[in-house]
Order: C-alpha cells, then sequence, then structure tokens
C-alpha cells in the first residue's frame, strides 16, 4: 500500500493514469476489435523510447549553464545524487506528459499515411494504452528497485541489475523494465557479472562523475531544497560524499 500511495501522489503520474484510462474507454467505445493488436506493439516501442531518454538525454553530459543544469538536475541527475527521496522516483510531468504527445503525434502521422481512417484509434492504442501501461509499469518497478519492501523474483532481477546502474557503473543497464536488459545488451550497455567483479567502481558514481562539491550541484540542490525536502545535513552529505 505505500508503494501505491506513493506512486499515485506523485505529480506527474495522475495525467499519465487519465491518459490510459481515456484511451482505454476510447478504444472500447470507436475502435473497431483489430485496433486492439497495436496495443501490443506500444510495449517494445515505450521500452525502446524509456531506454533511448535515458541513455541519451538524462545522462547528458552537465550543462554549463546552471539553468540547464538544473533542469537536468531534476529530470534525472539529483535521482542518482539522492537515490532513495521518493520524490526523485518519477520522471516530471515535464517530461513524460510532452513525451507521450510526441509519440502520439508521430505515431498518427505515420498511421495517417497507410489506414488514415483509423489513424487516431491506431495512435491510440499505441501510445495511449501500449505506451502509457508500460510506461506506469516501468515507473513502478522503477520504484520498487529503490525501496525496501518484500520484492518477487522479478523485482528482485531488476533491482540487482538497477543497483549496478546506480552504485558501479552509470554507464551500463539503463533500463528497469522487466525484458528491457535485451535492449542493453543488443546496445552493448549489459554488463556480465565476471566483468562487474573486475571492474572498479567508478569514481563519484553517485553524482555522474562531478566531484560532488561542484558549485552547479550545490545550486542545484538548493534550488530545488524545498521541492524535495532536502535537508541541510543532505545538502552537506552530499556535498562531501
Amino acid at each position: 500500500m505505500q508503494r501505491l500511495f506513493t506512486i499515485v501522489t506523485h505529480h506527474s503520474i495522475p495525467p499519465i493514469l487519465l491518459a490510459l484510462i481515456v484511451g482505454f474507454v476510447s478504444l472500447v467505445l470507436w475502435a473497431p476489435w483489430w485496433i486492439w493488436g497495436f496495443v501490443l506493439l506500444g510495449v517494445p516501442a515505450q521500452m525502446l523510447n524509456e531506454y533511448t531518454l535515458h541513455r541519451f538525454v538524462f545522462h547528458l553530459a552537465p550543462p554549463q549553464k546552471q539553468w540547464a543544469f538544473n533542469l537536468l538536475y531534476e529530470a534525472h541527475y539529483g535521482h542518482h545524487d539522492f537515490p532513495t527521496n521518493t520524490k526523485l522516483f518519477f520522471a516530471p510531468v515535464w517530461v513524460s506528459v510532452p513525451m507521450m504527445v510526441i509519440n502520439f503525434a508521430i505515431v498518427w502521422a505515420v498511421a495517417s499515411f497507410v489506414v488514415p481512417a483509423h489513424a487516431v484509434m491506431i495512435a491510440t492504442a499505441v501510445v495511449l494504452v501500449g505506451g502509457v501501461a508500460t510506461f506506469l509499469g516501468y515507473e513502478w518497478f522503477h520504484m520498487t528497485a529503490h525501496v525496501n519492501c518484500s520484492k518477487s523474483w522479478l523485482a528482485r532481477h531488476v533491482t540487482k541489475l538497477h543497483n549496478q546502474h546506480h552504485f558501479r557503473d552509470f554507464s551500463k543497464w539503463f533500463h528497469v523494465s522487466p525484458g528491457g536488459h535485451v535492449i542493453d545488451r543488443v546496445m552493448g550497455t549489459a554488463i556480465d557479472t565476471n566483468a562487474l567483479k573486475q571492474q572498479q567502481r567508478i569514481e563519484f558514481i553517485r553524482t555522474l562523475g562531478l566531484r560532488p562539491d561542484d558549485p552547479r550541484l550545490v545550486a542545484a540542490r538548493q534550488h530545488y531544497a524545498d521541492r524535495f525536502d532536502l535537508s541541510e545535513k543532505d545538502l552537506q552529505q552530499a556535498a562531501r560524499a
């Protein structure tokens, strides 16, 4: 129940959940039966989208401009900096909602060339139902990987790989959703157990290679201290980590 409360009370989850409900109801009311097959297409599409966003956007080189650094800190750097802070578990709404809208527009545009009469319903099936459901699953498993709770075999497997990303090598294991490790292996960002045993832990791993007292990090922590409930002790410990 605690995990359920944590996820549904985060500001980015209700609009995404609403989109899923609207999409599902739309398919029930107006879509022909064969449109439901496109829901399955949304699963791998969203998993690939998650990997791409995490690897190539959330792990961008740290910007020099403080405003840009702050955005990246809120989107992802802060989660690495404070990996147990529940307010930093989930993608901010200004990331998740625009990405959903962009994905919907792309699928609708492609479908318009093939089956224009059903383009909206196809985009609804792929993005608002299959994609959003997969995204919510990602957010659930990501949260579960970071909390101390009873976990299924699948959740323990996800946690093991995600812990390697956070605490051993942040350039590996970008995926969190079950089955996403296949994408990491194909893309060359997996690391096997034997290689991990021989690899040194990356320096300043919680700050993605930046010195913990980097002025940009210090400024970003101060900027978001109230929003993320960071105490003065938290800020001082982070700067010395």
